[in-house]
């Protein structure tokens, strides 16, 4: 599938992996709708792309606003081609341990939370957008769209702290093969990445040493991660019409040790 001239929905697009993600597609001619819950973020880019970029306040987990937002950008650019889920939050806590001074059980909300947001948003996007896909007219090799996931290095190596993160990152990875198998009969391909440290908001708020350190961990190159690498990724899966059901670690080699 070629990107100009498609449209994207983009979770998460307003920042980090997902919004160097819609810079790219842009760039190569593509439409991109940004679904995202941070609206200052996501009207400043739609501002700066106006007419070729539409910003939607968007919570993945919930059916209503997925659908809405899947019928406006249908309405306002006709079609879907891709789907690039970014959407996410990565929040730290042990099965049993200290959260805000205070020794117990991992909280339950924190862990819904985490799953409902990473894993079953993720699914809530790829089955609504998947449905309206299928009206898509093939192209010459019988794609009608192309899903891509964001996973993590945690659904392997999870780290101390990461059990909500890991399990809602793991779960992406077991669902990629059969959803592929699913959707095959209609030219939708569904693929993974499952990047390792990247320069995403979340690490910038750490410390220069801390970020320098933590790059230090990659075998080679031995950084962190940029987003517009992801971009990349993201963009050659798009291109490659044999590149489905799969997950690509995108990592540098790194394999995370248990702290």
């Amino acid at each position: 599938m070629q990107l100009k001239n498609a449209t994207a929905l983009i979770t998460g697009g307003a920042s980090g992996l997902g919004e160097a993600t819609a810079r790219l597609f842009l760039s190569e001619g593509s439409n991109v709708v940004v679904l995202d819950v941070n609206e200052t973020a996501g009207k400043n880019l739609e501002n700066e792309f106006s007419g070729k970029l539409k910003f939607i306040k968007t919570n993945v987990s919930d059916e209503v606003d997925v659908k809405l937002a899947i019928n406006s950008a249908l309405e306002i650019f006709g079609s879907i081609n891709i789907v690039v889920n970014c959407a996410g939050i990565a929040p730290v806590g042990k099965t049993v341990g200290k959260t805000d001074g205070v020794y117990g059980p991992h909280s339950l909300e924190i862990f819904d939370k985490t799953i409902r947001i990473n894993l079953i948003g993720t699914f809530n996007v790829i089955r609504l957008a998947a449905f309206a896909m299928e009206k898509n007219e093939a192209n010459s090799e019988g794609e009608r769209g192309v899903i891509i996931n964001t996973a993590s290095v945690a659904a392997y190596d999870g780290q101390i702290g990461q059990v909500a993160y890991a399990a809602s990152k793991g779960g992406i990875v077991s669902m990629t093969l059969p959803i592929a198998r699913d959707l095959a009969k209609s030219g939708i391909r569904v693929m993974t990445i499952a990047p390792g440290l990247f320069e995403t908001p979340l690490m910038l708020g750490l410390p220069e040493e801390a970020r320098l350190s933590l790059g230090q961990q990659v075998p080679f190159p031995a950084r962190l991660g940029k987003p517009h690498e992801y971009a990349l990724l993201a963009k050659s899966i798009v291109e490659n019409v044999m590149l489905n059901g799969e997950v690509i670690r995108l990592d540098g080699a790194i394999r995370m040790g248990p702290r």
